[in-house]
């Protein structure tokens, strides 16, 4: 038997496993899990707790949380039913100050499976204490650990040292967020292109692989191809139909995957792309947000121009181990 967890600002449920919880007075008699369970996704039921934060935008005392997008993303996709190949580890429930969205080691989905995790947390010593056990993550394998806080670098590196493993920096991205629509420009579009406005279908997982920075192989293949089928797009295409620009949703809610044909360049399509992109989103209930390397500043430039805004002080970085 399950219970459902609910996140207000999304309608995400999350449900726990009886078996893993005590009772508990403070919840009026009702169970809830023991320190560090697994909390999954799954279906709803009567027994519904709220988290103390409705959205990554807002806390109990009104506090931005840049930090918490990339496991909102996911538990947003989760409890939409998206096929994931997750699982959800928490200090404690409901009032819980780490969150850690970890790969599930007897998912189902073999073809989607990756090494990497993210975290969030307000409290980095219960962070630090459950990434060192041996229950939580598997220091003898090879992982990524994506999407986090650079100020959580120096615990990291600690925990390597301590563990006796590899660990280095893939790269180091900007978080932009859409807080409003509104903020969106007004963009004059021809009849003739929004006519070519349109979504990516499996018969253009090739197409959008050869061109991903980090695709062109299979596993790069089975991840877009899953995004397509399973996460909103949008393209423009040429008069044949054939896509020439477009953006995708990664499994985390972060827009990506941006990119247009050379030949077609210089007509402001990936501007009108992000812009109906970031508006079907908001209007559908996602989280409207993305990340962009430090080094790509004509992505950086493009989203602020959209709106998009950011914590200046913040950086999202991804770092690998057993490398």
């Amino acid at each position: 038997m399950k219970k459902a967890v609910q996140f207000p600002g999304c309608c995400c449920m999350i449900t726990v496993p009886w078996g893993c919880c005590t009772p508990c007075r403070s919840t009026g008699g009702r169970a809830m899990p023991r320190s560090w369970r697994d909390v999954t996704a799954g279906s709803s039921s009567s027994d519904v707790f709220s988290l103390s934060c409705a959205s990554p935008q807002e806390a109990e005392d009104g506090k931005h949380l840049t930090t918490f997008w990339k496991a909102y993303g996911y538990l947003f996709g989760m409890n939409r039913d998206k096929p994931h190949t997750l699982e959800v580890v928490v200090d404690s429930w409901p009032d819980f100050k780490t969150i850690i969205c970890r790969p599930h080691q007897k998912s189902e989905h073999t073809l989607l499976k990756n090494e990497e995790l993210t975290f969030f947390s307000t409290d980095e010593k219960v962070l630090k204490r459950m990434l060192t056990e041996d229950s939580i993550l598997d220091w003898n394998k090879y992982f990524k650990i994506g999407g986090i806080d650079m100020l959580h670098t120096t615990m990291l590196k600690d925990i390597s040292a301590t563990k006796d493993v590899t660990m280095r920096p893939c790269h180091v991205t900007h978080l932009l967020e859409l807080q409003d629509p509104n903020h969106l420009p007004h963009l004059t579009v021809s009849r003739d292109v929004e006519a070519r406005i349109s979504s990516l279908n499996e018969s253009h997982v090739g197409l959008v692989n050869k061109t991903w920075k980090y695709g062109d192989d299979e596993k790069g293949f089975q991840l877009i191809k899953h995004l397509i089928s399973h996460f909103p797009t949008c393209c423009i295409t040429d008069e044949e139909g054939r896509p020439v620009s477009w953006v995708l949703l990664y499994d985390y809610c972060a827009m990506g995957m941006v990119y247009t044909l050379p030949e077609h360049r210089g007509k402001g399509y990936a501007k009108i792309l992000l812009s109906t992109m970031a508006a079907r989103l908001h209007a559908q209930g996602y989280p409207v947000y993305c990340y962009t390397e430090e080094e790509n500043q004509v992505s950086y430039r493009l989203f602020k121009k959209l709106g998009f805004t950011e914590d200046p002080s913040y950086r999202a970085a991804w770092y690998e181990f057993n490398y």
